[in-house]
């Protein structure tokens, strides 16, 4: 059973904790100032949105990447054929829906319900009780281990609407924590509870974002912690499990407080790289496009959106005949923009190979950042 927070006995705030919060404001304020610069955040927003609902969905066994969803949003194929893919395009919606109901209302039972009915639409799960506090047992422990055998037991179902009440209570009159404090102490609690059959963790995670922008910790929602989570994946599941013994509070308050900071860090240099990246493919169109150079510069704009296209799209994008976006996707794979993907003489897709590989691969920060 999890105690009411805020934790009694409180943990405590020694020079080490103060020290990391002091760096996670840093970090964040580097990650204000470069999305400031952006030259359309909302794309930038769009991007992220969809790399944190691929790792989120890693760390619980999916194996769709981030290629595998954009080329799922260009081609629309039936998602019973693609399972993961069909739980990573749910998180995206989840995300973006909370992403402006938080503009509306404040972070609620029925907003988090709200949030696991999209999450569990028509994909694995999804006939688990799904926008439902589960009314059963459950617990965490090896694949297909009984009770007995388990990791870590959740409260059991007639205490979960108790305990999510406490935590609403919580999320909304947090009294005078700072709110990385805040927003760490109620990831762990909502773990902790584990209030659904399925879907906890990402739901866990989703909230961390909706939680931090809610407050203002960030202007644009780009502090997405699950690859730090993912790449720290043993240490994150100890911190939480360690925090439900009493008093144990500090280790996880911590490990949060680093990820916050690794993870503002990496966003920030990558908006800086996106910049560069852009400024750079712009003037090569200009300067190589002749009279062709507004449409490859449209194209090129419409990838920072989404880095996987077609032929057809491209003409739709312009408004354009097959004919005419087939040549100009010629001269774009012809300056090196554009990458063909698929290997294939028809139904060809091509990928903005540069602009993706800065959220494929790991981001390493910037010297003085």
């Amino acid at each position: 059973m999890p105690s009411p927070l805020p934790p009694d006995p409180s943990f405590e705030v020694d020079a080490e904790m103060w020290r990391l919060l002091s760096q996670a404001d840093r970090a964040l304020g580097h990650l204000d100032g470069a999305a400031e610069i952006l030259p359309n955040p909302d794309l930038f927003v769009a991007m992220y949105v969809r790399k944190e609902a691929v790792l989120s969905s890693q760390i619980e066994g999916t194996q769709a990447s981030l290629a595998d969803l954009l080329d799922y949003e260009v081609r629309k194929p039936a998602l019973n054929g693609h399972p993961d893919v069909g739980e990573v395009v749910n998180y995206v919606a989840a995300m973006n829906f909370g992403r402006e109901e938080t503009k509306k209302r404040p972070l609620s039972l029925d907003l988090i319900k709200d949030l696991h009915a999209r999450l569990l639409a028509g994909v694995r799960g999804g006939d688990r009780s799904r926008g439902e506090f589960r009314k059963t047992q459950n617990w965490l422990g090896p694949e297909r281990s009984r009770i007995t055998d388990a990791t870590y037991v959740p409260p059991p179902p007639e205490e979960v609407g108790p305990a999510m009440a406490a935590l609403e209570r919580f999320i909304q009159h947090p009294g005078a924590l700072p709110p990385l404090l805040k927003t760490a102490l109620a990831h762990a609690q909502f773990e902790t509870i584990h209030p659904f059959l399925d879907g906890n963790g990402r739901i866990g995670r989703l909230l961390i974002i909706l939680l931090l922008s809610a407050d203002g910790v960030i202007r644009q929602p780009l502090l997405y912690l699950s690859y730090f989570l993912k790449r720290n994946r043993a240490e994150y599941y100890d911190r939480l499990q360690a925090t439900r013994s009493p008093g144990a509070w500090e280790g996880w308050l911590k490990f949060f407080i680093r990820g916050v900071t690794a993870t503002a860090e990496e966003a920030a240099t990558t908006a800086r790289r996106v910049v560069k990246l852009r400024e750079e493919h712009r003037r090569l169109v200009q300067s190589r496009l002749g009279r062709h150079a507004a449409e490859g510069l449209a194209v090129l704009d419409q990838l920072y959106f989404n880095p996987v296209t077609d032929v057809k799209l491209v003409a739709a994008t312009l408004g354009k005949t097959y004919l005419y976006a087939n040549r100009l996707v010629a001269q774009l794979v012809g300056l090196g923009l554009l990458r063909e993907a698929t290997g294939q003489v028809r139904n060809r897709r091509f990928k903005y190979a540069d602009y993706l590989a800065l959220f494929e691969q790991p981001t390493e920060p910037e010297s003085g950042n």
